[in-house]
């Protein structure tokens, strides 16, 4: 229950996260976006303005050539004005006697008339006559230039830029000194000129050949946030990583406790009843009852020693303190010492032991005695774990693969399944666990086996197959 609630926070946590690391990247587009389209309107604001301004500066600079020009019309016009500066007065005056006489009116209409036909007509020629000449003779570009520049830095912008003007048929009639068609692929900002000319227009074309790079720029603001959110998701995987492996590893821990419980009471329980038959004076003590009991004391203490070295041994390579008393050796002679003595166990369980020995090289420089333990385990791994009803088949091998020593322990017991193979050689692992102990061991043997073997330079590897049985090969260097 308390597996399943970490389970579940974690992954209600893990939804967290990830939903926040989305959250993210969606408002960092949306930002991205937000500023890609508030440039995009300050550039076309700042472009309209000035083509607008291109135009008043076109109608101020025809009606000033016009009023230097032509004499009449200036003559029109200074009449016309004077005329109703005069009338205007009148009017007012005799306004204040509420006195208007209609013919004063009359005469303040037609001049009024007189004055909207000269505007007109003034309006006329600068739409027919204006619109008639090319651009280069209707745009000051220096002009230009410095409106376009100031109308940017007005709107915020101050990023380099480029730009052209291009007449009606999109030809180039005019293009900024230091023109640089770079960045023009990407985005280009076109508005029209003198767009209600009846007869021509014609477009001022800008592009921005760093705007990608502003692009990338304004992105990089937003990577410190998702850094950091990345940072965090990161972090409570590896904490909860973390935190299932120690759960995993108390687990283990405890059933570790358990067997070993068990495989010591098993021994002090042996010693203690036959220390309890010697103190017995109602028991016939018979000399084959005295070497009956001194034999049991004998190989459980032997047991229970065992047991002890291997937590000792463990606990040393753990610190790394074990030191070894490296010698050349004959493995082949040692293997077939271990064979010997190991065989009246395999035997007294109805199996039997097969020796193929022809490592033509067998000389390894390794720890006797360590090295012995570790054959010795593989062959117990095999006693412990074969069929209850079929015979044991135990066969070790010897051979050369160029210039190392193979050895291998070969068993027809019950076999392993994949996902046990691949966990064999971890501290305390078992195959059974839990409270089952029809397997007896602290899931110590293979850990110290792959740890010795590694100290050699050499390697192991487990081959099995559930139901059929298991093989560990050994390869270590040979003495040079």
């Amino acid at each position: 229950m308390k597996r399943l609630s970490i389970t579940i926070l974690a992954i209600i946590i893990g939804v967290s996260f990830v939903s926040l690391l989305l959250m993210q990247v969606f408002y960092i587009r949306k930002i991205y976006a937000t500023h890609k389209q508030q440039f995009e309107e300050n550039v076309t604001r700042s472009l309209l303005d000035v083509v607008h301004q291109t135009e008043i500066d076109e109608a101020t600079q025809f009606i000033e050539t016009t009023l230097l020009v032509d004499n009449s019309f200036v003559n029109v016009s200074n009449d016309s004005v004077a005329l109703q500066h005069a009338e205007t007065n009148q009017f007012f005056t005799r306004r204040s006697n509420k006195k208007v006489p209609n013919s004063l009116q009359q005469a303040f209409r037609d001049k009024l008339q007189h004055s909207l036909e000269v505007v007109n007509e003034v309006v006329y020629n600068l739409t027919y006559t204006m619109s008639e000449l090319p651009l280069e003779d209707r745009i000051d570009f220096n002009i230009l230039d410095q409106e376009l520049k100031a109308k940017l830095v007005e709107n915020g912008i101050n990023a380099k830029y480029h730009y052209q003007v291009l007449n009606g048929n999109g030809e180039v009639v005019y293009q900024c000194a230091d023109y640089d068609p770079y960045g023009r692929d990407g985005h280009v900002f076109i508005v029209p000129l003198f767009n209600s000319d009846p007869v021509q227009t014609g477009q001022l074309a800008v592009h921005f050949p760093d705007l990608t790079k502003m692009e990338t720029k304004s992105f990089w603001m937003f990577v410190p946030s998702f850094l950091f959110t990345i940072i965090l998701l990161v972090t409570f995987i590896i904490t909860l990583v973390i935190v299932f492996r120690q759960k995993k590893v108390a687990e283990v821990k405890n059933d570790f406790i358990n067997n070993m419980t068990h495989e010591f009471k098993t021994p002090i329980s042996s010693i203690s009843l036959a220390a309890q038959m010697l103190n017995d004076d109602t028991v016939k003590k018979t000399d084959a009852m005295m070497q009956r009991l001194s034999a049991t004391i004998m190989d459980e203490t032997k047991r229970l020693r065992f047991q002890v070295d291997k937590v000792l041994q463990l606990s040393l390579y753990e610190n790394q303190t074990m030191r070894y008393n490296i010698q050349e050796i004959d493995a082949n002679e040692l293997i077939a010492g271990i064979i010997h003595t190991f065989a009246l166990k395999v035997e007294r369980n109805g199996g039997k032991v097969f020796a193929d020995i022809n490592a033509e090289n067998p000389f390894i420089n390794v720890d006797e005695m360590h090295f012995t333990n570790v054959v010795f385990n593989l062959m117990d791994n095999a006693v412990k774990y074969c069929k209850p009803q079929t015979p044991l088949e135990l066969k070790l091998s010897t051979w050369n693969e160029q210039k190392l020593l193979c050895i291998a322990v070969k068993d027809n017991g019950i076999g392993m399944k994949k996902d046990d193979v691949k966990k064999i050689f971890d501290k305390f692992y078992r195959v059974h666990t839990g409270n089952l102990h029809d397997v007896k061991g602290f899931g110590l043997g293979l850990a110290y086996v792959k740890k010795i073997v590694t100290d050699f330079k050499g390697t192991i590897q487990a081959e099995s197959e559930l139901g059929v049985g298991t093989t560990f090969t050994i390869k270590i260097p040979v003495a040079d």
